[in-house]
């Protein structure tokens, strides 16, 4: 849980730094020009540690994953450059408790009561948290279209956090951060002449870092969902916010309400609830 908390808080660094770089060249081109590199950090490291192609079945959840993390990134780093830092990350928090659901039905765990009211209680400090903003703030010109966008990408994202469950007990995380790179960039690269537009050098340097944080995100992240059960660590998503709001306002000044802080308490209370006491033991490991 400590690992995947520590995940969490690279990857919400990481989406300071993709902000940054779609204000600049769009959501697509960031996403685009990232992935290579991304794939250029992991797939050597892999193939050093031994790493083989992968059977039928293990490339086919690769395939899946990677097909459905373009879209969910893609679409989240479009909101990024309407909304707020804070508040995209809080609306897609719907994404742990549709998680939850879709693990007992794909996965066949059973779904505790702990799990089930700590993400009702996380998702209730989201909601307080998005009342405060939307009580102070008037919605900007293409909001609608940004909240539309990371509703889409909570959905598509609570069925990675189940995919990203059953490509953690298959194969090791490097592996995993070299596919998702690669087909990430495979699905994106098709509509390249239409929309990439190459960044200036500001621009590549925080496609860079994004990509160093993205590939180690990752790894954290497989490691710590070969251990422990979906609905015991898709809790943990809502203490993102913690971490959007702490870069949000190191990097765009974003300031942080009332509402934002009784809504967090409440995101912590639930992480708390939900991942108290032993988790059960995953069906087979693979590391």
């Amino acid at each position: 849980m400590l690992v995947v908390f520590a995940a969490i808080g690279l990857l919400s660094w990481m989406d300071a730094w993709m902000k940054s770089a779609s204000l600049a060249v769009g959501a697509y081109s960031a996403l685009l020009l990232r992935a290579p590199i991304g794939f250029a950090i992991a797939a050597p490291a892999w193939l050093a540690s031994g790493g083989r192609w992968p059977a039928r079945m293990i490339l086919k959840i690769h395939l899946i994953r990677g097909a459905v993390v373009a879209a969910m990134a893609f679409l989240f780093f479009f909101a990024l450059t309407i909304l707020p830092l804070a508040q995209t990350i809080a609306i897609s928090f719907i994404a742990p408790l549709i998680a939850l659901f879709l693990a007992s039905w794909l996965l066949g765990e059973t779904v505790g009561r702990r799990a089930i009211i700590g993400a009702l209680l996380g998702l209730v400090g989201v909601m307080v948290i998005l009342a405060g903003k939307l009580w102070r703030e008037a919605m900007g010109d293409g909001a609608p279209l940004g909240i539309a966008a990371v509703l889409t990408s909570a959905v598509l994202y609570a069925w990675n956090l189940v995919l990203q469950r059953q490509q953690a007990l298959v194969a090791k995380p490097l592996e995993v951060a070299a596919f998702q790179n690669g087909v990430t960039f495979l699905v994106l690269v098709g509509f390249a002449p239409f929309f990439l537009q190459l960044p200036e050098q500001a621009a590549w340097i925080d496609i860079g870092v994004s990509a160093v944080l993205s590939v180690s995100g990752a790894l954290l992240f497989t490691w710590g969902y070969a251990r422990a059960e979906t609905q015991r660590l898709a809790p943990l998503e809502y203490s993102g916010f913690l971490w959007a709001a702490l870069f949000g306002w190191l990097f765009f000044r974003e300031p942080v309400s009332g509402a934002t802080f009784a809504g967090a308490l409440l995101i912590v209370a639930g992480c708390w609830v939900a991942t108290r006491g032993a988790s059960s033991k995953p069906e087979q490991v693979v590391v």
